[in-house]
């Protein structure tokens, strides 16, 4: 990774905070974003002579503003050769209870935010040979869960749309690696929302006990430097992708009672 350039979306924190040590250790250029700056540049003083990481902040439920935001980053160093779409927000409410706007605000976040940045910066990828685009997807990309709902929607939607972007560019030498984790010790359930929109401000039991986000930033770093098309990472949750399968009636009822919190 030395001298490509990097950027990192959903920087702030979790998943996306663990990429910047990882990829700054690795001698990449990051643009790191998210919408709290004070957290980007806490993340930016946790790594040595940074003087090769740019913060850019932004708000990426303000999908109109994004393009803009592309072509700044695009300026810091000149070029993007890899986009890491880190940034989104979970769900944890039943579909009956939630407001239509809850879940308009759970897809711009997580779907539109990145097909749009990913827009935004793969003819420039293209004109200087070539890219990568990582998307941060979840295991509930490829089964949904309860109190899931729409979050599962939104992130379903990447793989749609991203497969079908893949065989799109695929002879413009830019990658597309779609990256499924399971329960990974973060704060996404602290953020995550409720019915009405409000953050949940609970710790899952689940997340709580799941893989270090170190561990999971090291895995997905090798997903990408292989250019995995799609990648699964967690603890035996992972193992819902297969079981759905080859028994998706028996996975149906499983689903129905399983604790998912």
């Amino acid at each position: 990774m030395k001298d490509k350039v990097v950027w990192i979306t959903g920087a702030s924190s979790g998943i996306g905070e663990a990429l910047v040590y990882r990829y700054h250790q690795e001698g990449a250029k990051l643009i790191i974003s998210s919408r709290n700056r004070d957290e980007l540049f806490r993340v930016k003083a946790n790594c040595k002579n940074a003087i090769n990481i740019h913060v850019l902040s932004l708000d990426l439920e303000q999908t109109e503003t994004l393009p803009q935001k592309a072509q700044e980053a695009l300026r810091i160093f000149g070029k993007i050769d890899l986009l890491i779409n880190s940034g989104g927000i979970s769900q944890r409410s039943l579909a009956l209870a939630t407001a239509t706007e809850t879940e308009e605000k759970i897809m711009r976040v997580n779907f539109w935010e990145t097909v749009t940045l990913s827009k935004a910066v793969i003819p420039g990828m293209i004109e200087k040979g070539g890219g990568q685009i990582v998307c941060i997807s979840s295991l509930t990309g490829k089964f949904g869960t309860r109190f899931r709902s729409a979050y599962a929607a939104s992130k379903h939607a990447l793989h749609g749309y991203f497969d079908s972007l893949r065989a799109e560019i695929a002879d413009q030498k830019i990658d597309i690696t779609l990256v499924c984790p399971g329960f990974i010790k973060t704060n996404v359930s602290l953020h995550a929302l409720k019915g009405n929109g409000e953050a949940q401000n609970v710790m899952d039991d689940s997340i709580n006990n799941g893989m270090p986000v170190a561990d999971c930033a090291a895995k997905i770093y090798k997903a990408v430097s292989t250019k995995k098309q799609e990648v699964y990472i967690g603890g035996k949750e992972v193992k819902g992708v297969l079981f759905k399968r080859l028994f998706p009636l028996r996975f149906s009822k499983y689903m129905k009672t399983a604790k998912v919190t």
